[in-house]
């Protein structure tokens, strides 16, 4: 099984090839709302990497969200358009729970402008609540494993391995039932998109 994962939701662009239980070839790489100008590029070298043809794959993963409005959608269309021509299972997983690594007590924070920021909570990729955007004076730093922009609280930038956390979480991907009906996580509700 040869699973193709892409994550483009955020400031990285993060390719992964995993067949079973092994990354076999992978991209990580900041690209700040240039993901959609360098990932056919980077894709092309992916599956060169390992001689294989991108018709190989039999899955796609990628992150739903929350995150960049366009970036998001940068995987999200892709997926879906394969998906659709090569009828391939899609999964998807939470941008903020991929972020978490499948760590335990991982607390994650994205910058979502005006003082806030998009959390998630998880214990070994099981969220603790859900999804959220909060002011940046209601986060409670008090976990065990702290992941992202961190910086918002004079702290050092912290992010795993995207490419890698693919696999440490496939036990939390979601399969997609019907690939038409798929749409970003934007967190709408939290106004978070109106900055």
């Amino acid at each position: 099984m040869l699973t193709l994962c892409m994550d483009t939701a955020y400031k990285y662009l993060s390719l992964a090839l995993i067949k079973d239980d092994e990354v076999i070839a992978a991209y990580d790489e900041e690209c700040f709302k240039h993901q959609s100008e360098e990932i056919f590029v980077r894709l092309k070298e992916l599956f060169k990497k390992v001689n294989l043809d991108s018709l190989a794959i039999d899955s796609i993963c990628i992150s739903e969200g929350p995150g960049s409005y366009t970036g998001v959608r940068i995987a999200m269309t892709i997926a879906k358009v394969i998906g659709s021509i090569q009828k391939l299972d899609v999964y998807t997983i939470s941008t903020l729970n991929l972020y978490a690594n499948d760590e335990e007590d991982a607390l994650v924070i994205m910058d979502a402008r005006a003082k806030r920021a998009y959390v998630g909570q998880y214990d070994r990729s099981r969220p603790l609540v859900k999804d959220s955007v909060q002011e940046l004076d209601q986060i409670d730093l008090n976990h065990k494993n702290l992941y992202g922009d961190l910086s918002l609280f004079g702290l050092e930038d912290k992010m795993c391995t995207i490419s890698k956390a693919f696999l440490n979480t496939k036990h939390a991907w979601k399969k997609v039932d019907n690939i038409d009906f798929l749409h970003p996580l934007y967190l709408k509700d939290s106004e978070a998109y109106h900055s």
